[in-house]
C-alpha cells in the first residue's frame, strides 16, 4: 500500500507532466521523493475528469494493466496518453487544465476468477472492491473498480459492460472459454482542479 504522501506525489506528477507536455518541456522530478514504492513496477491507470458544478465527466483514461515500468514512470506515460491520445476524446487543451482533476489508480496483481459455470461470475464479484479484466482470444477489456460504483451497476451489468469494453456482445461474458480476472486498486484523486489530493476509498471491508 502507498502512503498518502506517495499518492499525492503521483497525482501532482501526472498534472505537472501534462502541463509540461503542453509547454513543450519535461517536468522536474525531486528524486529524493522516489521511495521504493514509487520505484516498484506496478500496473496503473491515470484518469482525467472534467468538473463543472460538482459534476465529473470522463475526459480521458489510459493505463498499463501490467507492471512493466517503475510506478512513477508509468504515471508520467499514462498521464500523457490519457490527456492527449485517448481515442474517445480530443486532445486536452491548455485552457482545460484548470477544469480537470487527475485520478491515479494503482493496481494489484490479477487473480483469475475460477468458476465451474459462467453463471457463477456475478456471485464471485464484490462491487466497489473488484476491478475486472476479460480475456478471450484477441479480445480483452478492463474496467476499474470505481466504474460500477459511479454508474450504480449490478454485478450482471458490470459483466455486460466489461464484455462490451472487450468488443464482445453484452452476454459475451457467458461464452465458453472466456477468462475473467479480478484486481483491486488504490486510488488517489484531486478534490478540485490542482487542489487537495485524497485517497478515495470506495469499498470498506466489514469486520465480522
Amino acid at each position: 500500500m502507498l502512503t498518502l504522501e506517495e499518492g499525492r506525489f503521483l497525482v501532482k506528477l501526472a498534472r505537472s507532466t501534462v502541463d509540461g507536455y503542453l509547454k513543450g518541456k519535461s517536468p522536474e522530478i525531486d528524486k529524493s521523493k522516489l521511495t521504493p514504492n514509487l520505484l516498484e513496477k506496478r500496473g496503473v491507470f491515470t484518469t482525467i475528469y472534467k468538473v463543472s458544478r460538482r459534476r465529473k465527466e470522463l475526459r480521458g483514461c489510459i493505463g498499463y494493466p501490467y507492471p512493466i515500468k517503475p510506478l512513477y514512470e508509468a504515471v508520467m506515460d499514462t498521464a500523457v496518453e490519457s490527456a492527449f491520445h485517448d481515442p474517445r476524446f480530443s486532445p486536452l487543451r491548455k485552457e482545460e487544465l484548470n477544469e480537470v482533476v487527475f485520478e491515479i489508480s494503482i493496481l494489484s496483481p490479477f487473480e483469475k476468477i475460477e468458476v465451474k459455470s459462467p453463471l457463477e461470475y456475478p456471485e464471485k464479484i464484490v462491487i466497489g472492491r473488484d476491478g475486472l479484466m476479460l480475456k478471450y482470444g484477441v479480445y480483452s477489456g478492463l474496467l476499474l473498480p470505481q466504474v460500477p460504483v459511479e454508474y450504480n451497476w449490478s454485478a450482471e451489468e458490470y459483466l455486460m459492460h466489461l464484455a462490451m469494453k472487450a468488443g464482445l456482445p453484452p452476454d459475451g461474458w457467458l461464452i465458453k472459454g472466456v477468462e475473467i480476472y479480478k484486481f483491486t486498486a488504490q486510488i488517489f484523486v484531486e478534490k478540485s482542479p490542482n487542489g487537495e489530493v485524497v485517497e478515495e476509498k470506495i469499498y470498506q471491508e466489514v469486520e465480522k
